[in-house]
């Protein structure tokens, strides 16, 4: 099909785009920082974006336990290969073109998690020890060298001037520490943050279950930072 207004010229395309806001840009890192650690923990499902030498793309959908995929440290993760079809299109891909992108989720939460860089097929027997699953260990795992991470909760970090912080151990065990954005203290009403972190504190107490109180945090304008 021939189309009649094409953008080819990348100067253009920005022109007509606009630039993108601050925000935008401070969510990308270099690294999987305690947030990011935090996100993969609890994500049971990760697409993994791949191309062959003659850029032929595949998208392979990859799910387990939450905490599956494992980040080994502040530059490297490793994803286990369980047993499947024996297509193998990613690590095909990765044999003639390592370069990789990798989405994660977790059911629930509208943020996502996206991480690029380069990947290695390994066969190090105390990785792939350390990730068996139903008592089967992968035959391989494809470890991912992280050159860029991009995040919704990083470009949030960035452009907080000022934070309130509560920190609650409930009865249960649970540290948490809750977190309040406030914009500009200098100009937001302070009647309501007394009661909100009062609330606050009650919930991260209650008997209610963790994915509840979190729920309610949520809509109450906190964000559970770490738990």
């Amino acid at each position: 099909m021939q189309f009649k207004d094409v953008i080819t010229d990348p100067a253009q395309f920005r022109e007509l785009m606009g630039e993108p806001p601050p925000p935008c840009v401070a969510k990308t890192i270099a690294i999987l920082d305690r947030h990011c650690r935090a996100f993969i923990a609890r994500s049971p499902f990760v697409l993994i974006a791949s191309a062959s030498a003659r850029g032929l793309m595949d998208i392979s959908p990859k799910g387990d336990a939450p905490g599956f995929v494992r980040v080994l440290d502040d530059k490297t993760l490793a994803v286990p290969d369980r047993p499947g079809n024996r297509r193998a299109d990613t690590f095909t891909n990765v044999l003639e073109n390592p370069r990789v992108g990798l989405i994660f989720f977790v059911p629930g939460k509208s943020e996502t998690l996206r991480v690029s860089g380069g990947a290695t097929i390994v066969r190090d027997a105390d990785l792939r020890g350390s990730m068996a699953a139903r008592g089967k260990t992968p035959d391989f795992a494809l470890a991912v060298d992280v050159e860029e991470v991009t995040g919704r909760f990083h470009a949030l970090v960035a452009t907080l001037p000022v934070t309130i912080a509560a920190y609650s151990s409930g009865s249960n065990g649970m540290r948490t520490k809750l977190a309040l954005p406030v914009r500009d203290p200098t100009t937001t009403p302070c009647r309501s943050m007394v009661s909100t972190i009062a609330l606050a504190l009650a919930l991260s107490r209650s008997s209610a279950s963790v994915t509840s109180r979190r729920s309610l945090l949520y809509r109450s304008g906190w964000a559970v930072l770490t738990s």
